[in-house]
């Protein structure tokens, strides 16, 4: 069962964002809320906001306890542009571009971080053994 919540149109750079959701794929909850308290960036308050949002769905879905639910999957899509024009010498002009972010989190509960990493096994793996 995955508790899952996104928020779209966020006025951050995905390139920015993505710093911050690094630090928090594959932790617990408690401890990912206490990563983002104290990380002095910007999208560290957007991404706590979106976290909050998804531990608020998984009690509605009545996942079980809120200490045992983990970041199973953490995205940052790219949003729209707003392209904006800044005059230069000349005559001429430069274009601004403000980036927008979609960020998706997903929640699980009573499982191990580590176990989808298991599933991905290479070719030798699966053969039985390389010769």
């Amino acid at each position: 069962m995955e508790a899952k919540a996104i928020l779209r149109y966020v006025r951050v750079a995905p390139r920015k964002a993505r710093l911050v959701v690094d630090l928090i794929r594959g932790k617990g909850v408690a401890q990912a809320l206490g990563i983002l308290k104290f990380t002095p960036r910007h999208a560290a308050l957007v991404v706590e906001k979106v976290l909050k949002s998804a531990v608020a769905n998984a009690s509605q879905k009545e996942m079980g306890d809120v200490d045992e639910l983990w970041i199973s999957k953490v995205c940052v899509d790219v949003g729209p542009t707003m392209k904006r024009v800044k005059p230069r010498a000349m005559g001429r002009s430069n274009t601004i571009r403000k980036r927008m972010s979609h960020i998706t989190i997903a929640l699980s509960g009573k499982a191990d971080p580590a176990e989808p990493k298991d599933k991905k096994r290479g070719r030798a793996a699966q053969s039985g053994g390389g010769k």
